[in-house]
């Protein structure tokens, strides 16, 4: 065999090679991306991330003290049975000195359907006031408001 049906072979092999180690690189980067990272939990942001998380999680007694007095005694729009979301995105952030408004975009998820699972999402706002020196959701988008002793049910 000469050298020049040598050459190719090993310039297939080297290329079969890089592509290997490109797919693992890009599996590795996809299976370590996690949890989003906290944001600070002094911000408007960061309280609508824990708040969230918790209501997401099912704990209604955390996200409750995210809350103000007021708008825990207002219970509108959570319903036994009713889906949480899947997911929230923070879109913006826009805070002022004694108030602030963060706007979301909340992802549900269905498993159901004619289709099989399906995904839609819509962009809502939290309102957020400070009290004693602490940001607080003063409202919350109904699909995730936290209510734990006051629930309607259906």
């Amino acid at each position: 065999m000469t050298d020049a049906a040598r050459k190719p072979d090993r310039i297939l092999l080297v290329l079969l090679g890089v592509i290997g180690l490109l797919v693992v690189v890009a599996l590795a980067v996809v299976f370590s991306r996690g949890d989003p990272e906290p944001l600070d939990e002094a911000s408007p942001a960061g309280v609508v991330q824990r708040y969230s998380s918790a209501v997401i999680d099912g704990d209604l007694a955390t996200a409750e003290t995210y809350l103000t007095d007021s708008a825990r005694t207002i219970c509108r729009g959570s319903y036994f049975g009713e889906p949480r979301p899947a997911r929230v995105v923070l879109v913006s952030t826009s805070e002022r000195d004694q108030s602030a408004t963060v706007r979301v975009s909340i992802v549900n998820s269905s498993q159901d359907g004619p289709f099989g699972p399906s995904e839609y999402e819509m962009e809502d706002i939290f309102s957020l006031v400070k009290a004693d020196g602490d940001w607080k959701i003063s409202q919350a988008p109904y699909q995730l408001m936290a209510c734990t002793g006051t629930q309607v049910k259906p």
